[in-house]
């Protein structure tokens, strides 16, 4: 289920009779340092847990619902009109109504857009997360390194041809002693 806004957008996903719900809230902003540059974030997080349930919570100490959720969160920040994919995993903590229980949101291989949606099951041009832009620097940057050395042994192989053939006519000075006339 979902609500979808100009500005606020909710995305809840229930599963097992809603035993587990989680629910995904969007914010639409401008950036004022940068200009008036818009985007979109993930500004808050709630999931519902019932520890009752037996499939995850086996012989809980006090079974019942508990809420996890974050505060201030800004995650996922993309700009207006792109969606955001990312898939390396990342970790959102949620602070639970449970203090015995530490809920870690882990989110792999996501890709979402909120807002500005031109069709039905068509994503905008993705912006890709920080993770991912980093690990494709990772495995082009050896290639550009090996592309600029291989172009320096071939411009020095280059150069040293060139100046090569143009001191071969020069008349050369024995290094050799031996070639020399005896002094004396």
């Amino acid at each position: 289920k979902g609500k979808c806004g100009t500005n606020e957008s909710e995305l809840e996903i229930s599963w097992l009779e809603q035993a587990y719900t989680l629910k995904l809230f969007f914010l639409k902003g401008h950036n004022t340092s940068r200009g008036q540059e818009a985007f979109w974030r993930l500004s808050r997080i709630q999931f519902t847990y019932d520890t009752a349930e037996r499939t995850y919570f086996k012989d809980a100490v006090s079974p019942g619902k508990h809420t996890a959720s974050s505060h201030r969160l800004s995650a996922l920040v993309t700009p207006a009109g792109k969606s955001y994919e990312c898939q390396a995993q990342q970790t959102i903590s949620l602070i639970s109504s449970d203090h015995q229980k530490s809920v870690q949101l882990l989110l792999s291989e996501v890709r979402i857009q909120p807002f500005d949606i031109t069709a039905d099951f068509v994503f905008s041009e993705e912006h890709k997360c920080p993770v991912d832009q980093r690990e494709q620097l990772e495995e082009t940057l050896p290639l550009i390194l090996g592309l600029i050395l291989g172009l320096v042994i071939v411009i020095t192989l280059c150069v040293y041809h060139i100046h090569h053939k143009l001191t071969a006519n020069q008349v050369q000075i024995p290094r050799d002693r031996s070639q020399y006339k005896h002094m004396g």
